[in-house]
């Protein structure tokens, strides 16, 4: 799925950061943690030299060594424990938060329907799903409180070096500006690209590998597999090479954070000694100085670290965000009515995907409780019909009639709530056969499921099998055969009970035996239901009560 806009980082931060504020109380309390744990470890180094200076027999703020072990013991534990709480409070936030984002991408998808879905690539989503989501734990455990903590500890202990004196509290500053600041900003400036081009091969990646599994069978019957092993080669070592150019960036940044930290203590401690010279500070304010350096920079390189993973936290945030912006084609009518089924018209209704016509200037009457059949050759616009009856797409001209009412102005779930369609390929998800059969009414009883399985034949094959209607089907229904997967999606409208019956080459992948069985059934047990029934079998046409031809998207 390619990104519609880049967004600036702010721009994904401001996004993002919204969503914190149910939790906010808690990010809080973790910020409070983090800072007191952080000052913890901070000053178990500095009251290491309050030690020292009292051993010496200088001037020190604690008056023996003992109580300098004591409140060194004291801060070693209390280091421990806020640092648990501070990371189990921000992963609590993290995985409620990314439960949160899970549940919208999934209403943006319902939302976006057929008509931005169809030729999506799966691996694509999928690979957003999991991966994409996944990645913005790092924003959500790793960003927002270590920011705020840092910038808290870096005023904190600039203030107190500046009780030593000013001049080695604004070097440190300056460190922990370089190191924190503009280092992160320099580094995610230099891998934005890099980490939107990882994101989208890691997708392509999991594309080319789920479409080689889904195809296992046909590459081993045509002794492909060869040239499918070459290309997932080819695919993981692109990869690599986008994954070894942000490894190499992330090695340059480790290397240039620890320089500059560095760096900024040989600075203090060279400011500090100089002030000790001219007589501007003490023996103990040199070591406290130099000592506050060498050990506060905890806080400010957890946000140097940030700079590479942020690029792919971005790049992760940018495709997130790309489809839950995405407009619907058909957006979902809430604001309509509530029109009861009395019939369908289509009046010289027009379709066009894109630059190519389908359907032109289409008029057609679909009385009530009647049996209407459309025949016609494959690509002349029959599934598309159906599919505009449902409202997946919008007509691109005319206008089709539910009832008195225009489709476009019945609200979405009373339309479909009175409509059922069964398509040539039955999409199974991995669960029972009564599971399956029960999404089209899930408070149904199992005397209710078994009745539609016997108006679609499959009561008989159900009761054979070990487990029954308790049967597993398998990943995408791989345990069925295709006329057994198309009998469910059949069960599954009898169940429905839907006044409005859309049947798409319902029979296409059974034989004549339990074709005849399942048109006697339509006729029998639909004479109160209006049929829409989609076929290129003359047989299948025998049980309509009126036909019509479909050439080219003219009725003919």
């Amino acid at each position: 799925m390619s990104s519609s806009k880049k967004r600036s980082p702010f721009e994904i931060v401001r996004r993002l950061i919204v969503l914190v504020k149910p939790m906010l109380p808690i990010m809080l309390a973790a910020i409070a943690m983090g800072v007191a744990g952080h000052f913890c470890a901070t000053f178990i180094t500095i009251f290491g030299g309050f030690g020292l200076l009292t051993a010496a027999g200088l001037e020190s703020p604690v008056a023996s060594v003992g109580t300098v072990f004591v409140c060194i013991l004291v801060f070693a534990l209390l280091r421990g424990v806020l640092r648990y709480a501070e990371q189990a409070s921000n992963h609590f936030i993290a995985f409620k938060l990314l439960a949160l984002i899970r549940d919208k991408v999934f209403g943006a998808l319902r939302r976006l329907t057929l008509a931005k879905l169809e030729g999506r690539d799966r691996g694509d989503l999928i690979s957003l799903i999991t991966a994409d989501i996944e990645q913005l734990e790092v924003f959500y455990a790793h960003t927002i409180s270590p920011v705020c903590i840092a910038v808290i500890c870096v005023i904190g202990m600039t203030c107190f070096t500046a009780s030593c004196h000013i001049l080695p509290a604004l070097v440190l500053l300056a460190g922990y500006l370089l190191v924190g600041v503009a280092l992160p900003i320099w580094s995610a400036k230099r891998g934005d690209k890099a980490a939107r081009e990882y994101r989208q091969t890691l997708a392509d990646t999991n594309s080319y590998v789920l479409e080689s599994l889904r195809g296992l069978r046909d590459t081993l019957q045509y002794q492909n597999t060869n040239v499918r092993a070459e290309g997932i080669t080819a695919h993981s070592e692109a990869l690599g090479e986008k994954q070894k150019a942000m490894k190499y960036r992330e090695g340059v940044m480790v290397g240039a954070t620890n320089t500059l930290i560095l760096l900024t203590v040989l600075a203090v401690l060279g400011v500090s000694v100089s002030l000790y010279r001219s007589g501007a500070m003490t023996e103990g304010g040199v070591l406290i100085c130099t000592l506050a350096a060498l050990s506060s920079f905890g806080p400010v390189v957890a946000l140097a670290n940030l700079g590479a993973s942020l690029t792919q936290v971005f790049a992760s945030a940018d495709r997130v965000l790309d489809l839950l912006d995405e407009e619907p084609v058909t957006a979902d009518v809430t604001d309509g009515s509530d029109t009861a089924f009395a019939g369908a018209e289509a009046k010289q209704v027009s379709f066009a995907y894109a630059a190519e016509e389908v359907l032109h200037d289409l008029s057609l009457t679909i009385p009530e409780k009647k049996i209407v059949g459309i025949t016609g050759r494959s690509g002349s616009g029959k599934s598309t019909f159906l599919r505009l009856l449902l409202r997946f797409w919008d007509v691109t001209g005319g206008s089709i009639r539910f009832g008195e009412e225009d489709i476009r102005r019945v609200n979405t779930a009373a339309l479909r709530a009175q409509e059922s369609l069964v398509t040539q390929e039955t999409e199974l998800f991995d669960d029972t056969i009564e599971n399956n059969i029960k999404i089209a009414k899930h408070d149904a009883t199992r005397a209710e499921v078994e009745a539609a399985c016997k108006k679609a034949a499959l009561d008989g094959f159900i009761q054979k099998l070990p487990k029954g209607y308790d049967t597993p089907v398998g990943e995408l229904g791989g345990a069925l055969s295709g006329g057994e997967r198309q009998r469910i999606g059949v069960a599954r409208a009898f169940l429905h009970d839907a006044p409005f019956l859309l049947l798409d080459e319902p029979t296409s992948n059974l034989d004549s035996l339990n074709e005849g069985v399942i048109l006697k059934a339509v006729r029998d047990e639909c004479s109160e239901k209006t049929v829409l029934l989609v076929s290129h079998r003359k047989s299948t046409m025998a049980v309509a009560d009126v036909s019509f031809s479909v050439e080219s998207g003219r009725l003919s």
